[in-house]
This record gives structure tokens, sequence and C-alpha cells, in this order.
């Protein structure tokens, strides 16, 4: 009898225990996760852009933030190979306070490449018009972020060569009441303000001597053609490769990081319900 008695303690005693972390576990504080995926080209990708170094330094652990700018793409070639497809698949994944997607394109649109090449006036308009179409009815939240600025310089000034292109996604923003990060005016300004000389340290690599004595002297070089392809790694270990040059629009580990300072605090004003999220 005594031993079926304290058998039966014990029980009592697990099965209490047991309750009280059942009850400890509801009452713990549970996670309210943000998401946001970022759309673009190579001056948002990984290794050429800002993104990485926006999702690494400047989100807090409470977001998911992916990174879905790809080189050389325009608001035509993004959708035609499959990649807008992907990002809307993930823009509709459940479970996340709140989904934004950042949307930056007019590098390429601009390009004279047949497979790039969007017209300014209407196409490129109505392009980024589904994007923010699709986005909402996804249930997330689009954001427009103008495009960065290239760092050319005549005379000591700056040649903004995007900025018409610019106005085209302000004016859709304007139109469909899109959260606006205007990232072509802040980087126009901020590198007038450097100076060309200053604003080669943005670049994947260093300027040769006669590409920074002629940003010295206010003007810049027509920038270089791209590297050839470096041969196949070959063995067991990862074989992907990044080519990294010097030009006028691609960034470095220093660019990316202060051009993605830049996109944080436009991206505070923009969207408040995203500012206890964000990180300087």
């Amino acid at each position: 009898m005594r031993r079926l008695i304290a058998t039966i303690a014990v029980a009592a005693a697990l099965a209490g225990g047991a309750q009280a972390q059942e009850r400890e576990r509801t009452d713990a504080p549970q996670l309210h996760p943000y998401k946001i995926i970022l759309i673009g080209d190579s001056t948002m990708a990984p290794h050429s852009g800002w993104g990485g170094a926006f999702c690494a330094k400047h989100v807090k652990s409470s977001v998911a933030c992916l990174n879905l700018g790809r080189g050389g793409r325009s608001t035509r070639s993004y959708r035609a190979e499959g990649s807008w497809d992907i990002a809307l698949a993930e823009a509709k994944v459940p479970g996340y306070r709140g989904t934004w997607v950042l949307i930056q394109f007019g590098h390429n649109d601009q390009s004279g490449k047949p497979e790039r090449w969007t017209e300014e006036t209407r196409e490129f308009p109505a392009n980024l018009t589904h994007y923010v179409e699709e986005v909402r009815a996804a249930g997330a939240t689009p954001v427009l972020v103008t495009p960065l600025t290239r760092r050319e310089f005549r005379g000591g000034k700056l040649r903004n060569t995007l900025e018409s292109w610019s106005d085209r996604v302000r004016a859709v923003a304007k139109a469909l009441d899109v959260p606006l990060v205007d990232l072509n005016a802040v980087s126009a300004a901020q590198t007038q303000r450097m100076g060309a000389e200053t604003a080669t340290q943005l670049a994947q690599e260093p300027p040769t001597a006669e590409e920074l004595a002629a940003a010295k002297a206010g003007t810049t070089l027509k920038a270089r053609p791209a590297l050839p392809s470096p041969p196949p790694i070959e063995g067991n270990g990862p074989r992907g490769q990044v080519t990294r040059k010097f030009d006028y629009t691609h960034l470095g580990d220093i660019g990316a990081e202060v051009v993605a300072r830049w996109v944080t605090e436009a991206l505070a004003q923009a969207a408040p319900p995203l500012r206890s999220q964000l990180v300087r």
C-alpha cells in the first residue's frame, strides 16, 4: 500500500511539473517576424550592390531579409526569366506580421540590349505598376526605389544619367500611393558632395593611376569594359566566382555599406511600421 501511495505521489508531481512547463510555454512571448524582399538589378544584388550589406547589418534578427537582386536585369527581363515568380511566391508566404517588397530598376531598362531595354515613357511605368499591383494582391506592401546614381563626373559635376527614369518611378509611386525610397536623389546629392575622387572608393576595385588622376581633375574616364569570365574552378569545393572591377556603377564593400545606410534611413521615413526593425 505504501509503495502504491508513493507511486501515485510521484506521478502527480510529474504531471504537475508538465502542466507548469506547458503554462510557461503558453505564457512565453511570441515572435512576430517581419519580412523584407529586395527586387532589382546589380546595384542591389549580392557582391555588386547594397542589398547584402542592408540584410547583414541594417535589420534586426526578427526580420527575414531576402536579397533577390540579380545583375543585368530590367523590369522586363526580371519577369521574363522567372525571377519575379520566385519573388512573388516569397511574398505570399504566411506567418509574418508584415512583408515588404522593395523594387529597384532602371539601369538595365535604360540599356540598349534588346533582352533588357524598356521603353521609358510607357513600358517602364507600366511594368512598375504591374509589380506594385501583384505585390498588393499577394498581401504584401510594395516600396518603390529610384535607381542608384552612376558616379560619372564632367567638370566637377555629377552626370545623373538616371534622373528621368527616377522621375518615372516617382510618378508611379505618387499615382498608386506607394512608399518611395528616393535613392537616386539621395545618392546624387551625396555623391556630388563627396566629389569624383572620393566617390571612386565606392567601387568594387581601386581605380588605376590614370582613372584616379582624372577623377581628381573632376572628369571621370569612360568605364573600362568588363573582364572576361575566369576559367572554371576544379575540385570538390565551392565553384562559384564573382568578377570584381572598377567602374562608376557597381559597389564594393565600402560602397555597399554607404549606400545601405542611405537606404535604411530613407526606408525608415517611407515605411514607419518598419522603423523598429531597422538598425543604423
